[in-house]
Order: structure tokens, then sequence, then C-alpha cells
């Protein structure tokens, strides 16, 4: 073994007796640490599942937008020209008077009174044109385009996307954005709060040992064979914090599908949550273990560096 390898073996060595050392203090550093990635994993998670809801939800709405009976051919045609050319419009489907009354005796075939009172009339559907947006966050767009005032000329009646529907979807909108920033907001708040912590038990145990790091650096002990036992013991909280998130995270769902019995919890879909974190197991774990290193890591380097008061440029 060279060298280099033994005093590799001895600063890892000497990062775990450090960890054992000061296992009060870990714990507390760890506890925060433990908070923020399950914090950080859970709301991954969360916004995959958000996002998939909402993504179902934006499957099955369309905007339906009603044309008089006096709206010619090229009128029509000028109109679905130009909603095909905007942006967010995935699809765009014409149903005449005879068709949308087809489609509509259809999704009441189990009301006779109605088909009947329908059947003693004249067609009163107007022709509808359905618009599929891609995304609800741009519905504006859309609703900008019909809302011109020669497009509200061709219609008979309000596009569908207005009153309670409307606000249904500006609801479902806003939700999703004030959810990630506050997610965003919270996983930064608390891995602010862990460096902070970590950075004070690194200090705290120079501290203690400043004595016996005094001596180690007298005996001619390098910067980095001073340094590396502490990087490594919060390399150490990181690596247990990321392991014990993961299985927080895991136990929840256990509970939530086999206790409680439950598959959604308001818009976060259980059941699509299990399937992601089953699915991404792997990669979760890696993003954990990587960002708990990160977080232990830096927060080392940096009291180290601030209170170990050595100069590298030597070493």
């Amino acid at each position: 073994m060279g060298p280099r390898m033994t005093m590799f073996v001895r600063i890892i060595r000497a990062g775990m007796l450090n960890f054992v050392r000061n296992a009060w203090l870990a714990m507390a550093a760890m506890a925060i640490m433990v908070i923020t990635l399950t914090i950080i994993l859970f709301s991954v998670i969360a916004n995959a599942t958000f996002n998939n809801t909402v993504q179902q939800i934006e499957d099955k709405i369309n905007i339906s937008v009603y044309l008089k009976d006096t709206v010619t051919e090229k009128q029509k045609d000028t109109f679905l020209a130009g909603i095909k050319k905007l942006e967010n419009v995935e699809k765009v489907t014409y149903l005449s008077k005879e068709q949308a009354l087809k489609v509509y005796m259809e999704q009441n075939k189990g009301n006779e009174q109605l088909l009947s009172a329908i059947n003693e009339t004249d067609n009163p559907l107007p022709a509808t044109v359905q618009i599929k947006p891609r995304s609800l966050s741009k519905i504006n767009e859309i609703r900008s385009f019909v809302l011109k005032a020669d497009n509200l000329a061709l219609q008979s009646d309000s596009m569908s996307d207005s009153g309670n529907r409307r606000e249904a979807i500006d609801n479902i909108t806003t939700a999703t954005h004030i959810l990630g920033r506050v997610g965003v907001i919270a996983v930064a708040l608390f891995a602010i709060i862990s460096v902070l912590i970590i950075f004070n038990t690194i200090r705290m145990t120079i501290f203690n040992r400043r004595d016996e790091l005094q001596i180690m650096r007298l005996l001619g002990a390098s910067t980095s064979f001073i340094r590396g036992p502490f990087i490594v013991e919060t390399i150490i909280y990181g690596v247990l914090s990321a392991i014990i998130s993961i299985l927080i995270i895991n136990g929840v769902f256990v509970t939530a599908s086999a206790s409680l019995q439950a598959t959604s919890f308001g818009l976060l879909d259980i059941s699509y949550s299990q399937e992601f974190f089953g699915k991404y197991y792997w990669q979760l774990l890696a993003s954990q273990l990587t960002l708990g290193i990160l977080i232990g890591a830096v927060s080392s380097l940096i009291a180290t560096r601030r209170y170990l008061k050595f100069k590298t440029a030597k070493h």
C-alpha cells in the first residue's frame, strides 16, 4: 500500500472515529439533514404526482365554442384556421349541428324523456368547435382569440370555459404555480438550515479539539490530513441521512396503503406516488446520497477553511 493510500485510509478511519466521538452533535446535525432530504424527496414525488394529476385533468378538458346557424362555410373555415395556428392548441374538432345532436343523444341515451323532447323539436344544438389546449397555464391565448370582436360575432353562446368551469381551470393553474414555489422555498430553507447546523457542529468540534489539532500541526501533519476527517465525518452524516429519508418516505407509503387503505389525498394520488417511488427508487436513492454528501462536504469545507486557520498554500 502506497503512502497516499495509507494516508487516505487513516483519514477515513479518523473520520469514522470522530463520528462516534461526536455522536450527540452528529444526531442534531443529522436530524435537520434528514428533514431536509425528506422534504426534497417528498417534493420531487409530490411534484411528479401532481403534474400527472394535472395532465389527466388537462387531457379531459376541451373548450367548446358554439357557432350561430347563420355562420357561412367560409367564415367557419377562417375561424378554424385561426385557431389551429395558436401555439397552445393541440387539437381542433368541428361538429356540425347534426354531429353535435348525435353526440348529445349518445351522451344522454339513458334519459328517455330528454331524448323524446329533443326528437319532437328541430335540432336546437349549434355547430360546435372543440379546442384541446396543450397547457392550461397558457389558456388565455385561446380565450383572447375566441373573444375577439369578429370571432365573438360568430358565436351563439359563451364559450364552455366561462363561469364555474373557467374558475376551476384557473384554480388548477394557480395551485400548480403555488405548490411549485412553496416546494422550492421549503427545500432551500431547510438546506440552508442544514448547512448552518453542520457548520456549527464542525466549529464546536474544532474548538473542543483545538489543543489536539495544534499538536498534530506541530508534529508536521498536513492541512489535508487534519481537514480530511472532518469532511469524512460530515459525509457520513449525509449518507446516513439519505438512507433514513428514503426509509421514512417508504414507511409513509406503506402506512398510507396498508393501514389507512388510502389511494389519494386531495390532488395527491398516493397510488401513482407509490408507483413513481418504486419505479425510480434507485435513481432517487442515488440523488439523495449525492445531495447528502454534497451538503455535508460543502458545510465541512467552509467550516474547516474558516476555523482551522491553516494556510493551504504550503501543502
